[in-house]
């Protein structure tokens, strides 16, 4: 029984397979301990895929049956684990009781493990996300360690304007790093997961909301011109929001308030827009034999439709348009 939702991440599919036992197998080497009720082996129909991001994978997963998965405390792995809903509806326990993963309702669920009741024919993105990588975001807004590890509220409320940022960005990460069958952008890789993570803490009601609220004070614009000269130095290198705020001096959290408040975005929307500024100025100076792809490409746009698309919105006209014009002139 395909779904019609395996066209998610369809160029980065890891298995299919109608087999439960290779399935469990395949599962069991990844810690994840896979069971299924009586008569499900005759509409088992597994399928999964993933991109792999620098501390952190974005997946797709259907089991066609109903069924059951335990993922163990202790596993190797200490993951936070997000699961975003497709179709139907699965049952989560996990260290906040029993939450239901549902057409409006997401599920977060902590390292110490958790166990799905997934229902037949439902399918899930799910996004795993390493307790370091968390930590570190958190270190990052708030300007030092938090005393522990962040604990979020199990459930995302994705009618709310919060859940649909959380549930916007992971889709727009999705549709962006799965243009084509190669590997993605490790700029745009790194850029997308620092731009999550951030919105889970940022707006997912966790441990360290009160502590990020306070940070919320205005940035000396000194400090602030450090991270602008910082991000214009590296605009061809991977840069996290962790960099930024190390250049900058100053807590993350304050850094986004000040950007929110002065420039009317965040720091790293500012730095897709300075990336976009730097491809205009190579479509301008671009010699023979290079192309409005390989300069996009260049500058880690590797959706090209969705790089024309905001370049457009920035510059008022296409980038071939640029490239074009730019030709003609020197001519």
């Amino acid at each position: 029984m395909a779904s019609a939702d395996t066209s998610v991440l369809q160029h980065r599919r890891v298995l299919e397979s109608r087999d439960p036992d290779m399935t469990g197998s395949f599962m069991a080497a990844k810690e994840f301990h896979l069971d299924l009720p009586a008569g499900a082996a005759r509409t088992f129909d597994f399928a999964t895929s993933a991109v792999y991001l620098p501390n952190s994978y974005l997946g797709y997963i259907q089991y066609g049956s109903a069924a059951t998965v335990r993922v163990p405390d202790g596993r190797a792995r200490d993951d936070y684990f997000i699961h975003l809903p497709l179709r139907g509806r699965a049952e989560v326990l996990n260290h906040a009781g029993r939450v239901v993963c549902r057409r409006d309702h997401a599920v977060i669920s902590a390292p110490s493990g958790h166990v799905m009741h997934a229902e037949a024919g439902s399918t899930r993105i799910t996004l795993s996300i390493t307790a370091a990588a968390i930590a570190g975001q958190a270190a990052a807004l708030l300007g030092e360690a938090p005393r522990q590890m962040p604990a979020f509220a199990a459930g995302i409320d994705l009618a709310s304007p919060a859940g649909r940022s959380i549930s916007r960005q992971i889709r727009l990460a999705i549709a962006d790093l799965d243009d084509g069958p190669g590997p993605p952008s490790p700029i745009m890789a790194g850029a997308y997961e620092q731009l999550i993570i951030t919105g889970l803490l940022l707006h997912q009601p966790n441990s360290c909301s009160e502590a990020l609220d306070r940070r919320a004070a205005q940035a000396p614009s000194r400090d602030v011109q450090r991270a602008v000269d910082y991000m214009q130095g590296r605009l061809s290198q991977p840069i996290t929001l962790a960099d930024i705020v190390a250049a900058s001096g100053i807590p993350g959290r304050t850094l986004l308030q000040h950007f929110k408040d002065h420039r009317g975005t965040s720091p790293m929307r500012y730095l897709r827009q300075a990336r976009l500024a730097r491809v205009r100025e190579a479509l301008m100076r671009a010699r023979d034999g290079d192309s409005v792809t390989d300069i996009a490409l260049t500058w880690g746009f590797n959706h090209l439709g969705r790089f024309s698309v905001e370049y457009r919105a920035q510059f008022g006209e296409s980038p071939s348009q640029t490239f074009k014009r730019s030709r003609a002139m020197r001519r």
